[in-house]
């Protein structure tokens, strides 16, 4: 049999316990399914099990919710933590931006030339750098702009914004405005943010410049899920760079500036193809 392309994924989590992978395994072979890529992990400290699976029905014409319905008396019977979703379809995002365009350069590009296989149904900003750049794209922007005072109604906006665009998740790339912990609610599990990340740490302006005096060697980047806890959020992907003596505090902002891209592209890939799993304040990320 010709190995054809997934059509759907299974993500799971649960308290790990005998007989999952074999309830699962029943279930693909009850639906006559070709197991594409099957990726799993127990975790001993949490004692949960995490599974990832894509696959593909011999039968063509199921429907992902025909397998919602046979899966559901498994899912119930282990307390599951699941989704099913359909490996065809493209998903929907909106980026969020400030001032600081790399990153959100480097997604549009990536997904011009078929890198990440999104559609970016939106970019928003609180400022209009880049209106020109969005549109060029074809991309709708949509200018937020914000103050202390209008926080809340701009909010409301970017929630109304989210729910036209059917946007599945929110990136901010390089957004530098803290979000409301009722907007990081809103977005729990579907918001990713970057930011850079120092050993030792330095916040407020210029940050490399700071890690610069300090004759720091090593820099980095973290891509991580929004939660009310600045820059705190359960970390997907993270990369570093060494530096020394002769970088100038310019070469550091460069460096960074592609180590945050980078970074946060691969967020966004593992995110869109279903790869990360939540395990409390931690991931599991099946790349």
């Amino acid at each position: 049999m010709k190995l054809q392309d997934p059509r759907f994924i299974l993500k799971l989590s649960c308290v790990d316990t005998i007989g999952i992978v074999n309830a699962v395994s029943g279930f693909l072979t009850q639906n006559g399914a070709n197991i594409i890529d099957s990726a799993q992990f127990g975790d001993r400290e949490t004692e949960r099990f995490f599974m990832r699976v894509s696959f593909t029905p011999i039968d063509g014409t199921i429907e992902r919710e025909g397998l919602e319905a046979v899966f559901r008396p498994i899912a119930e019977r282990y307390k599951m933590q699941w989704s099913i979703h359909d490996a065809t379809a493209r998903a929907k995002v909106l980026i969020m931006v400030s001032k600081f365009g790399h990153c959100l350069n480097d997604l549009l590009y990536r997904q011009r030339i078929g890198a990440l296989p999104m559609d970016i149904v939106g970019v928003g900003s609180n400022h209009r750098d880049f209106e020109d750049l969005v549109a060029s794209s074809r991309i709708p922007f949509h200018y937020l702009p914000i103050t202390a005072a209008t926080k809340p109604q701009q909010e409301g906006q970017l929630k109304e914004l989210i729910a036209a665009t059917g946007a599945d998740l929110v990136v901010l790339a390089r957004y530098m405005q803290v979000l409301s912990d009722d907007m990081c609610r809103h977005l729990a599990g579907r918001a990713i943010n970057i930011h850079h990340s120092f050993l030792p740490s330095f916040k407020g302006a210029k940050p490399y410049h700071q890690a610069h005096a300090r004759g720091v060697k090593l820099i980095g980047a973290t891509a991580h899920f929004v939660t009310p806890d600045l820059d705190e959020g359960p970390i997907i992907e993270q990369e570093t760079q060494r530096v020394d003596h002769a970088h100038t505090a310019e070469d550091m902002a460069a460096i960074g500036r592609d180590i945050e891209s980078v970074v946060l592209a691969r967020a966004v890939k593992y995110q869109i193809e279903h790869r990360v799993l939540l395990n409390g304040s931690r991931t599991v990320v099946f790349k």
